[in-house]
Order: C-alpha cells, then sequence, then structure tokens
C-alpha cells in the first residue's frame, strides 16, 4: 500500500476527531439553548454522555494511530514481511480486562444519577407528596389532568379536576411529579431540553419526575413510533415562575367552570355597581 493510500486512511480519523470537538462550538451537539440541559438532571446525564465519548475518543484515536503506524511501516520497508499468529493469551487477556473494567467503572458511576431518576425513594419528597398532573398519551394526543386549586391529585377524575391537551405548564425552579399512563398503545414521553424519557404502557401508571432549571417553553414529543398519526404528538411544556403558574391554574379554572352565565351575571353585577356609582 502506498503512502497515499495512509494519508487517507489518516485524514478520516482526524476528521472525525476535528468535528466531534468542534460540535458544542457549532450547533451539532445537544439541542437548545447552548446545548446546555434545563434541567439539573439533564446536566448530569450531559455530564455522563461526554465522559464516555472522552473514553471512546481516546480507545479510537489509539487504535486509529496503530493502524496508521502500521500502514506507513509497510508502505516504508516493502521488504519486510508479515507474521502470522493464530492465538495469544496475553492480548485477548488484556482486550478482555480493560474494556471490562471501563464498563464496571462506568456503571458504578453512574449509579447514583440513575437512582436518583428512577427510584422511588430517591425521589424529592415534595414532588412525591404532591404530584403535579396526571400525563395520558393516546393515539395521537397528550391529555393533561390537575388537580383543582388547593388540592391533591387523585388516582380517580374528580369533578372540579382541571384538563388541558398538548400543552403543559410546570412551576420553574422547583421538583415536580407527573403520572404517566397510556389510553391505547405504548408511547414515549420525550422531553429533549430535559433530557427527560420514559416509555408509557397500558395498564400501568408510572410517576416520572423532573426539575426545570430556567423558564422557557420546550418541546414535548411522543418518542415511540405509535401509529400513522405519530407525528402528530406534538405538544408543549411551558416552565415558568410558580406566581404565573398560579395564575393560569386561577384561569383555567374559571374557563373550565364557565357555564355560559357567568358572563352575564358579571355584566350585571358590573352595571349596577355603575349605577351606584352614578
Amino acid at each position: 500500500m502506498g503512502k497515499g493510500w495512509c494519508l487517507f486512511f489518516l485524514f478520516w480519523p482526524v476528521a472525525a476527531v476535528v468535528s466531534c470537538a468542534a460540535a458544542p462550538f457549532i450547533g451539532w451537539s445537544f439541542p437548545y439553548d447552548n446545548a446546555q440541559a434545563a434541567s439539573n438532571l439533564g446536566i448530569r446525564i450531559d455530564h455522563l454522555f461526554y465522559l464516555i465519548l472522552a473514553i471512546t475518543a481516546a480507545v479510537f484515536i489509539g487504535t486509529q494511530a496503530v493502524l496508521v503506524y502500521a500502514l506507513w511501516r509497510s508502505a516504508n520497508n516493502r521488504d519486510e514481511r508479515a507474521q502470522h499468529t493464530h492465538g495469544n493469551h496475553k492480548l485477548e487477556l488484556i482486550w478482555s480486562i480493560i474494556p471490562g473494567a471501563i464498563l464496571l467503572f462506568l456503571a458504578l458511576y453512574q449509579m447514583n444519577l440513575w437512582a436518583d431518576f428512577r427510584f422511588k425513594n430517591h425521589y424529592p419528597e415534595a414532588a412525591v407528596k404532591d404530584p403535579l398532573a396526571e400525563v395520558t398519551a393516546r393515539q395521537f394526543e397528550w391529555r393533561f389532568r390537575y388537580p383543582a386549586i388547593g388540592k391533591q391529585l387523585q388516582p380517580k377524575p374528580q369533578p372540579d379536576d382541571l384538563y388541558t391537551v398538548n400543552e403543559l405548564h410546570v412551576p420553574f425552579g422547583k421538583p415536580v411529579l407527573i403520572q404517566l399512563r397510556s389510553d391505547d398503545v405504548q408511547h414515549s414521553f420525550f422531553l429533549p431540553a430535559l433530557r427527560i424519557k420514559q416509555d408509557a404502557l397500558p395498564g400501568l401508571q408510572i410517576p416520572v419526575w423532573f426539575e426545570a432549571n430556567k423558564p422557557g417553553v420546550y418541546d414535548l414529543v411522543c418518542a415511540e413510533l405509535c401509529g400513522w398519526g405519530h407525528y402528530k404528538m406534538k405538544a408543549h411544556v411551558i416552565v415558568e415562575p410558580e406566581e404565573e403558574y398560579q395564575a393560569y391554574l386561577k384561569n383555567l379554572t374559571q374557563q373550565q367552570s364557565y357555564d355560559g352565565l357567568g358572563q352575564i351575571a358579571a355584566n350585571e353585577n358590573g352595571s349596577e355597581s355603575e349605577a351606584a356609582e352614578k
């Protein structure tokens, strides 16, 4: 093999490493706000991802360097003959033990993060005691059920519960818990900006908690191919200060308790007040 081919095989791993290193600065990395996760849990997940990326990058660079060295050496000395060997216990032990040790390290390193996200006894106590809403996935929309103001979410719907479709409001800087379920097939509750993802399975109610660390409007999508209208399951999660969240609930309560006479009664009361003032 000529030196031109050696340079060709050297170019691609170098290009891969350079493009990966530049990705966060040119918008090729995680989405939203300079790739910064919008939840504290998401930031920890990103750190774990970058750690795994650094380890795999080191392995990739090392193996490619050895490959290019072998090609370059054979290109410079065509009289040297390669030796065929079959089986080497020492090498087999090395390339078995080192990857095993790396995987064991990663498994232990991420245990706290996994426990905080998945184990109920690690959930924030306030969020567990007072779940924010029930989220129901169905073909092809997201339905949200809030408890009435001042009340707690009950497993079964209550007469004064509040409902919305494809728009979930949550308070900012506060851990919240939702009860996730599915009405029909398997869906997946996915908040890319917050790095939160959980399958919704028929017959199960699955608690999911998260804490948004910055206000904003974030996409909620279904990450499971759930049918012909899967693409329609795009909703929004609106993260806002506690005051605005409470104002939203009050407004939602007024809208859903309106019986068609409330506005008339309000106008009549207003007219009477104006007459009394005159």
